[in-house]
């Protein structure tokens, strides 16, 4: 194989693979009882959950990763499933961060997993009787593994082999290397040291602490007479398959090894099909990685199992046997210990440096495998070896995964309102992420600076950009949305009352309206713009030109054309309307500060940035307040400066928009609302032909039934901002990115 690849150029096809995870963890309550509640319901059918299942118990979730092409991306994947299910699980339950509970129940207090189709249910309860329910109550990592299609397209191709037949080839060498070798792994990873007695259902156990109880003969294994060739694929079929006729094993899926061929519904369809990718199931929970094992191990494990591809086998017909004997002696040998086999380690490990260096991969690699190799020499550096000394500090397993486990929700929840693994991503595409995993839709990242992503349900795809761009809003919607003065023309042409004003191009045009608008209530805005950017506000008039004409000069920066309108009297709000309906109504409380009679505006503005909600407003609720140019020009309104105290309870604004964009709060009031101005909302809404709006009213009395003349449309806006609402400075959290989903995929009864 590697003659094949570097003959003939493969090295970066041979590069490319996709790597899966599954990560199992058991419910745990804040003294380390299994947790006795059902599987959380807001994560909807369980079979049709892509992301998080139940495994045998009703306590033990299932974390799934779609198939990523990268370490670091599977990693993303498994860390937001993670903090999505952290979220929606009651606040005193934590995720057990070891492989066996330290804190077993009785064995009738542990509920078989309540599947919605009975066959699923009743293959458990088989599997109580034949195994009893401790050892199936074992959690770990599978890592799912497969080569590049066109890598394998181009082998069979040189080897003139057809396609089926080369994937099967090297998928069966893949396996016999892999249980062969795999004692390297159970070494370096291992960390299943202990477990109460009564795990040890006939009283065998073994003595002192172990590497590894679950990859051991003491995990959840087979009979010891169920052995299965990997010799080649019709003896792997020929055993199973007659072990299921025998009725040792009552499924294919009983087989339990650490090698798993993968592709088809049964194993019978490998011959003509193909083994798609392998799944390796042979790895203990690293209980100091937040989510069961860390990027750098998947990329280890990635590196060892392509070296395996690579290599020639020594010796064919004994890669099982000795694997297996290998690997028993290493998860059965206590953590400090050294391996006996470390030459045949040390010989591995620098045949992965010879891939990474003939493949050119990243140096961080060899680095990498440095560091393996440090831990063959000395044992104490192992997980193994540092959880045994954390049990020994502490003189018990359960403080030791209690404050890991406690420790983890915590920071899971630190950023509350965001996905720590698309931090980078607006807050608004972040909530739709969660929502579409917690409610079983499959998410892609298309393109993460632009904040597309792809929705799937079955076969039903659709593509959402900054959190609500969808494909029901037609495209002269926006268009129609981001003209300030097109807005106005088709609200007034539809009857809506939108202020008077004009539209100039230059300062000299704008000074000839001077006098006409002199002392009049005023808004100055450029013509196409959002987020409240060169807005500026004279709420009672402004006399001084040279004030006018810096309004000018900044709503010119953000557009060549600008509008010059009147101020209607009243409060602004913003108006959520999707799909025909207000489903939120906020209060935007311009940017301001409070005084307390001892600090300047300058220091009151630092302080309120200090709140952790306040950022860029994208990746957090609240944006930070500004001390620029126009909040100078709007503290001289007030007679202000930066560097002026106010006196206790007095307010300062330091700008007339209320946009959260620029420094506003946030305050709900969607049940406040006349009901006659959410159905305004609506109408303005299909007005601009949208399905998702943000309509900006002023009112000056919500709880009045609306008039022709008591409010005043100030602008409608494409792609709303939903996070001002879902997480707002006050009143009650209107979930937007729900309602997104329930319009995109009606047919799957999000709650």
């Amino acid at each position: 194989m590697r003659d094949i690849i570097k003959n003939n150029n493969l090295e970066e096809l041979f590069s490319n693979v996709v790597i899966g995870l599954e990560k199992e963890g058991q419910r745990v309550l804040p003294n380390g009882q299994i947790s006795k509640t059902d599987h959380p319901k807001v994560f909807g059918i369980r079979h049709e959950q892509p992301y998080i299942q139940t495994d045998f118990a009703e306590s033990q979730v299932e974390l799934i990763t779609t198939p990523e092409k990268s370490e670091k991306d599977v990693l993303r994947v498994l860390n937001a499933v993670h903090e999505v299910f952290l979220k929606n699980i009651p606040e005193d339950e934590y995720i057990w961060p070891l492989s066996i509970p330290a804190i077993l129940p009785k064995e009738d207090e542990i509920r078989v997993a309540q599947f919605e189709k009975k066959s699923d249910v009743e293959y458990r309860e088989y599997l109580v009787e034949k195994y009893g329910k401790y050892k199936q109550m074992v959690s770990g990592i599978h890592y799912n593994f497969q080569l590049d299609d066109n890598f394998m397209e181009k082998i069979s191709t040189i080897t003139k082999k057809d396609l089926v037949s080369t994937k099967n080839e090297v998928y069966l060498k893949l396996a016999r290397q892999f249980i062969r070798y795999q004692w390297l792994l159970i070494y370096l990873y291992g960390a299943s040291p202990l477990a109460e007695d009564k795990y040890f259902a006939n009283g065998i156990k073994p003595e002192g602490f172990v590497r590894s109880l679950r990859t051991s003969r003491f995990g959840y294994v087979n009979e010891e007479d169920i052995k299965v060739s990997y010799g080649s694929l019709e003896k792997y079929i020929e055993d199973i398959t007659g072990y299921v006729q025998n009725g040792k094993l009552i499924a294919e899926k009983e087989f339990y090894s650490s090698v798993r061929f993968r592709g088809a519904d049964t194993i019978v369809k490998f011959p003509k099909q193909g083994i798609k990718y392998i799944e390796f199931r042979l790895f203990d929970l690293n209980p100091f990685a937040p989510f069961g094992i860390l990027e750098k191990d998947i990329r280890f494990v990635h590196l060892f199992i392509k070296t395996l591809v690579w290599l020639e086998e020594v010796d064919k017909s004994t890669s099982e046997s000795l694997g297996y004997e290998y690997s028993e002696k290493v998860a059965l040998s206590h953590p400090f210990s050294k391996v006996m086999y470390k030459d045949e380690g040390i010989w591995l490990l620098n045949k992965m440096k010879e891939l990474v260096a003939e493949l050119g991969l990243y140096e961080s690699d060899i680095d990498l495998i440095n560091e393996k190799i440090d831990e063959l020499q000395n044992p104490e550096l192992t997980i193994g070896a540092r959880l045994l000394r954390e049990y020994k500090k502490e003189n018990s397993i359960l403080n030791v995964g209690l404050n890991l486990a406690k420790q983890y929700k915590e920071d899971a929840l630190r950023e509350y309102y965001s996905l720590s693994a698309y931090s980078n991503m607006e807050l608004s595409t972040q909530a739709v992420i969660e929502d579409a995993i917690k409610s079983g839709l499959k998410v892609s990242i298309i393109d993460e600076n632009d904040q597309f992503i792809r929705l799937e349900s079955k076969e039903h795809v659709e593509y959402v950009k900054n959190g609500n761009m969808t494909s029901k809003d037609s495209y002269i919607s926006p268009l129609i949305m981001e003209n300030k003065v097109v807005t106005k023309k088709v609200l007034a042409e539809k009857g809506f009352r939108v202020p008077k004003g004009y539209e100039v191009s230059s300062i000299e045009e704008a000074l000839q309206k001077f006098n006409y608008i002199k002392n009049k209530p005023i808004v100055i805005k450029p013509k196409s713009t959002n987020f409240g950017l060169g807005i500026t506000i004279f709420k009672n008039g402004t006399s001084s030109l040279e004030n006018y004409t810096k309004a000018i000069e900044f709503a010119l920066k953000e557009d060549k054309d600008i509008l010059i309108e009147e101020f209607i009297e009243g409060t602004e709000y913003r108006f959520f309307v999707i799909e025909g309906k207000t489903e939120a109504v906020l209060l935007r409380v311009p940017a301001n500060v409070t005084g307390d009679g001892k600090h300047t505006i300058r220091e009151l503005v630092e302080m309120k940035n200090a709140n952790p909600l306040r950022g860029d407003a994208k990746k957090t609720p609240l944006k930070k307040i500004e001390l620029g140019e126009i909040e100078q020009l709007q503290l001289s309104e007030q007679g202000l400066n930066f560097e002026s105290i106010l006196a206790e309870n007095e307010v300062a604004y330091l700008r007339e928009n209320s946009n959260i964009s620029t420094g506003g709060d946030s305050i709900d009031m969607t049940d406040e609302v006349h009901e006659s101005y959410k159905k305004l909302a609506v109408e303005i809404a299909e007005a601009m032909m949208a399905k998702v709006c943000g309509v900006d009213l002023i009112i000056p009395n919500i709880k009045d039934e609306c008039s022709k003349d008591n409010y005043g449309v100030i602008e409608a806006n494409f792609n709303p901002m939903m996070m001002m609402h879902i997480y707002p400075h006050a009143g009650e959290s209107r979930r937007l990115s729900l309602n997104v989903l329930r319009m995109l995929f009606p047919e799957k009864g999000i709650c």
